[in-house]
């Protein structure tokens, strides 16, 4: 008895012992990964980046901005491990040899979508002509500032010209400086928002009334590169690979995501 239960401490103590120099190992190999990526990827990140940590011993070191805003200052020269922004200015940039070789990868996208406070009368956007009524009649109408660079601005001041909506919705546009659409409508300050449908979800008292229809309909894929001068590509590889698999895309839905 004496001797069995000697051996179960003896095998206990090289069970931890062994726990420990893993531990160890890791702790070694921990690196913090850089990673530039649009404002609208914030909430499914933000979910996501403790248990990639917690998985790897990896750190995230994120910084959010718009679109625009990333762009011009990798073509500037700053550096990130991972980036991760639209599929055509990802394609942009590895014209430019800012990316490693092979390592461009899809990883979510998230179509422009309406905006209502939560609660409140769903108004039609089934169709395009339906849309444009809805807009007419809209009291006031919030979304991002085009000037600023965000990817829903942008795309939807083209669509109101496409419309042909753009004088008549002048005085009744509220314009934000990135992703901030949709909480301005959960506060009641505008009756419709337009936004990425990602950063729609998460925001308290607003909810998505839809995305655009029709011929206007369009998902932005939102793509993650490892930059060319990074110094952990193992690292980066691991938290792209990460991105992808089977335990994100539970959050990445639950955020107004759709599959890569």
């Amino acid at each position: 008895m004496i001797q069995t239960s000697l051996a179960k401490r003896i095998a206990l103590a090289a069970a931890g012992g062994l726990v420990s120099c893993l531990l160890a190992v890791t702790a070694g190999r921990a690196a913090e990964i850089k990673v530039l990526t649009s404002v609208a990827l914030t909430s499914a990140l933000n979910q996501i980046a403790p248990n990639f940590e917690q998985a790897t011993g990896n750190k995230l070191n994120i910084g959010y901005s718009l679109i625009a805003d990333i762009r011009k200052r990798i073509l500037d020269g700053e550096t990130a491990d991972v980036i991760i922004l639209s599929r055509p200015v990802i394609d942009e940039l590895d014209k430019q040899q800012k990316f490693v070789s092979g390592s461009i990868t899809n990883v979510a996208g998230t179509p422009v979508a309406l905006a209502i406070r939560a609660g409140a009368p769903k108004p039609d956007i089934s169709t395009v002509d339906a849309l444009k009524r809805t807009l007419l009649a809209a009291k006031s109408i919030v979304y991002a500032d085009p000037a600023k660079g965000g990817a829903s601005g942008v795309y939807f001041a083209h669509v109101v010209d496409r419309l042909g909506i753009a004088d008549e919705l002048k005085s009744k546009t509220i314009l934000v400086p990135g992703a901030q659409a949709a909480e301005v409508v959960a506060k009641g300050e505008a009756e419709i928002g337009v936004a990425q449908a990602s950063e729609i979800v998460p925001v308290a008292g607003a909810e998505v009334l839809g995305p655009l229809p029709g011929e206007f309909a369009s998902t932005t894929l939102w793509t993650a590169a490892i930059g060319a001068a990074t110094k952990v590509p193992e690292a980066a590889k691991s938290l792209i690979q990460f991105l992808t698999g089977p335990l994100t895309k539970p959050v990445f839905t639950a955020k107004g995501f759709q599959p890569g």
